[in-house]
């Protein structure tokens, strides 16, 4: 008896771990499973994969680091000194530049500076955030229900010009007049939304080729507009409208502390969203109709849904998400339309809600990291000498490298994600 316990143990031992009892309490499973290939350990392997990778290029990029390449091999200090303390500066600047600058809290504290400059970095990220968690949102919703919504960017201008137009066309009292020009952004975002997905659900028409030529006709459009008479600011010869009046522009939240804090209402919007559309998903008959007809629109057709106007439906809801992230800026930050008023906020917010998993609250977080690498980077460009670009390739990368978790789990040699709760959903790629 005791021999065959003694071999029953040798063989538990040999047969490592992974054969052990799974463990009965919930933070025994999350650190038996940290290194395995689920969802958070696979996009926080990713973005620190990616600032590797970005490390490694704003290392080659410095023409001082290259020059200690000549002479590598007989010093070869110099370069790996040099790198990283290049490297190091320009990752404190980013994160001095999105999240607090520790030199600046100092001088608050003892009087020598002022709390403006403290709270000048999180404003920034929230900032930008605010209106990427929404295009991202109306990114992630189409792709829930099975569509691919590359028209998000023409729907922010159209929720753009829509709120602009309300903003200052429109003679309201303060607090009837913003919410009057929001919901018209959601509504002129909406519209645009509506028709790639009733051409999809009446003919067929792939939601891919539609939305992106209608990226192109919002465009047009917006150049087109505000050199309209009516529109375009009577005091200015350039192509630029009328500002929003005062009692559409969101507040801004801090403006208390100090004027250059941009962070207004849009980031409360974007929580409010993102909590809305959450519950959409998992508890209204829609959300399930929604998630039906991505995962299987043939079998849902069989059930009894209606995948036509399911598509249809789903298009105009996240047009008015994307709507509303352009009304967002031009009543929160930019106040005026011009030809680029939203810049590439349609277009990042398609990273946004691939990085998120197409889940709201995978995507809110996925927008305040992006927030805070744009709010970084230009901090990061100001003081080290980095190339905003750079960031873009930073944000790049930890997209590729969370669609694409098998190549993070050959790198960091991650096991098999086996224990369900602790998001394995789509470690397996998209």
């Amino acid at each position: 008896m005791t021999e065959q316990t003694t071999a029953t143990a040798e063989d538990l031992a040999a047969a490592g771990a992974d054969q052990l009892p799974p463990p009965k309490t919930f933070a025994g499973r999350y650190l038996r499973n940290l290194w395995t290939a689920n969802t958070f350990t696979v996009t926080v392997l990713a973005v620190l994969l990616a600032l590797v990778i970005g490390g490694i290029l704003i290392a080659i990029s410095d023409e001082n680091v290259r020059a200690t390449t000549s002479y590598f091999f007989s010093r070869p200090g110099d370069f790996f000194s040099l790198s990283w303390d290049k490297v190091s500066d320009a990752y404190a600047q980013l994160f001095k530049g999105s999240i607090v600058d520790p030199t600046a809290v100092q001088a608050a504290a003892n009087g020598t500076g002022k709390w403006e400059r403290v709270f000048f970095p999180i404003s920034e990220t929230l900032t930008y955030a605010a209106p990427l968690a929404l295009t991202g949102l109306a990114f992630a919703l189409a792709f829930r229900g099975g569509l691919f919504n590359i028209g998000v960017q023409g729907q922010a201008i159209m929720g753009a010009v829509g709120a602009a137009l309300a903003g200052f066309l429109l003679p309201l009292p303060v607090g009837i007049h913003l919410v009057v020009a929001l919901i018209v952004g959601a509504a002129f975002g909406g519209a645009w939304g509506f028709v790639p997905g009733i051409l999809k659900a009446r003919t067929g028409a792939h939601e891919v080729i539609t939305t992106i030529m209608l990226n192109y006709v919002a465009l047009f459009f917006l150049g087109w507009l505000i050199v309209q008479k009516g529109v375009q600011d009577p005091e200015r010869s350039d192509a630029i409208s009328k500002p929003v009046d005062d009692s559409a522009q969101l507040t801004h939240l801090l403006g208390f502390v100090g004027p250059s804090l941009r962070v207004n209402l849009g980031i409360v919007v974007a929580i409010l969203v993102v909590a809305a559309v959450a519950w959409l998903l998992r508890r209204s008959t829609f959300g399930f109709e929604l998630r039906a007809v991505g995962l299987n629109p043939e079998a849902s057709r069989t059930a009894g849904i209606g995948v036509g106007s399911t598509y249809a439906l789903v298009m105009t809801v996240a047009g008015a998400l994307a709507g509303l992230g352009g009304a967002t800026i031009v009543m929160g930050t930019a106040v005026s339309l011009t030809g680029a008023v939203i810049g590439s906020v349609g277009f990042d917010g398609l990273l946004v809600g691939l990085l998120g998993r197409a889940k709201p609250w995978g995507v809110f977080f996925a927008a305040l990291l992006f927030g805070a690498l744009q709010a970084g980077g230009n901090r990061m460009q100001s003081f080290s000498g980095i190339s905003l670009e750079l960031v873009g390739v930073i944000q790049a990368l930890i997209v590729i490298f969370v669609a694409a978790p098998a190549l993070v789990k050959t790198v960091f040699r991650l096991k098999p994600a086996k224990v369900s709760g602790l998001g394995t959903g789509m470690s397996k790629g998209w």
